[in-house]
């Protein structure tokens, strides 16, 4: 149960919940799948970008974000696909959740396409050579790789991208108005004693060089 002084009308059941908005339609409530049909693959073939969201054995929870060419997440068989994981900082919340609690959940993008598609299993951190070699970009392996054991899919509607018109460039902010990697980590990693354009240098030089 959640408990907060903040604010006063909070929704602590699903009981209440539903008292509240009610339940699915039908089409809505029965349109999970069990198993990777040829629209799921379409579309995780056309996608270059997913979202994958794990959570550690105490309840923290990571979303990363995980993109290369189209196709990269490789579709094995029905019920299983693998996501490789190129060189990072080296943080590995998102494996570390894995290896202390399996689930995992993703949402694949396609660029200029509005529905999503929703993919929740568990999940195994491998290093099989051939399977890494499968994964290769530019001639490198992937560190790792994950493979998903695909419990249930289903589309997700439009609606988020019809609101936030994410795809109209018209309504893309100025890249200027917003603040660089560089002076973020510059702030809350060095407490702003660093050179901005020092750490702008060496992240651009990283982009080029260790990519793959």
């Amino acid at each position: 149960m959640v408990t907060t002084t903040r604010f006063k009308n909070v929704i602590n059941s699903e009981e209440e919940l539903r008292e509240q908005l009610g339940w699915p339609a039908e089409r809505a409530r029965d349109k999970t799948i069990t198993a990777l049909d040829q629209h799921c693959r379409d579309i995780i073939a056309a996608s270059p970008m997913a979202f994958i969201a794990t959570t550690n054995a105490d309840g923290t929870v990571d979303v990363s974000p995980k993109g290369d060419p189209a196709g990269f997440v490789a579709v094995y068989d029905d019920n299983t696909i693998v996501i490789p994981d190129r060189p990072g900082n080296r943080r590995f919340d998102g494996l570390t959740n894995v290896i202390s609690n399996p689930g995992i959940g993703m949402i694949f993008i396609v660029p200029g396409m509005r529905e999503t598609l929703r993919v929740n299993g568990t999940a195994t951190i491998v290093r099989d050579p051939e399977l890494l070699e499968s994964l290769a970009m530019d001639g490198k392996l992937p560190w790792l790789a994950i493979v998903i054991d695909v419990k249930e899919a289903f589309m997700h509607c439009p609606k988020a991208f019809l609101r936030s018109h994410l795809w109209d460039a018209e309504t893309w902010p100025s890249r200027d108005s917003l603040p660089s990697m560089a002076c973020v980590l510059n702030d809350h990693a060095l407490g702003g004693k660093g050179n901005v354009e020092e750490i702008q240098t060496d992240l651009t030089e990283r982009h080029k060089t260790q990519l793959y």
